[in-house]
């Protein structure tokens, strides 16, 4: 069997600054980066210069609204998705799912790769006009032979 042991590193502000290429991939698994910082306007400089990502959380106490917002302001402009107080879930397709956002979260901001709405990233559309029922593929025929889910309005 294969298994990772989770893992969470601790470093500074400068030293995550001075490896930020290597260091804002994005890394699947348990792991964990915490990064300390000195003040304020040192760590809003940095996250200016994130690259887009799918997500940011920002995990603050009522008495922080004032620094969180000022981090929000960084960050509303490289995600897609911002969460407070908690991390991101994992993806679902549902109606209420988006994963992705504006540039430079991703490349398409009008579409998401997950969730009900991804279908549309996708897609090549192609229309069936006054054909008839026995000659339209299976999942569009009225009897629906292959329980396909449909919204039909």
């Amino acid at each position: 069997s294969f298994a990772v042991a989770p893992r969470v590193w601790r470093l500074s502000l400068k030293s995550f600054a001075d490896q930020l290429d290597a260091l804002a991939e994005e890394c699947f698994g348990p792991a964990g980066l915490v990064v300390t910082y000195p003040d304020l306007d040192s760590l809003t400089e940095v996250l200016a210069a994130l690259p887009g990502s799918l997500t940011g959380s920002v995990h603050a106490t009522p008495g922080d609204a004032a620094a969180a917002a000022r981090v929000v302001t960084a960050l509303r402009h490289r995600v897609g998705r911002l969460i407070h107080n908690g991390w991101p879930t994992g993806v679902a397709v549902c109606w209420a799912m988006h994963h992705g956002g504006p540039w430079p979260s991703t490349t398409a901001p009008l579409h998401t790769s997950v969730g009900a709405t991804a279908i549309d990233r996708w897609l090549v559309p192609i229309s069936y006009q006054d054909w008839p029922d026995d000659l339209l593929p299976a999942e569009l025929q009225d009897a629906n032979p292959l329980g396909v889910p449909r919204r039909v309005g």
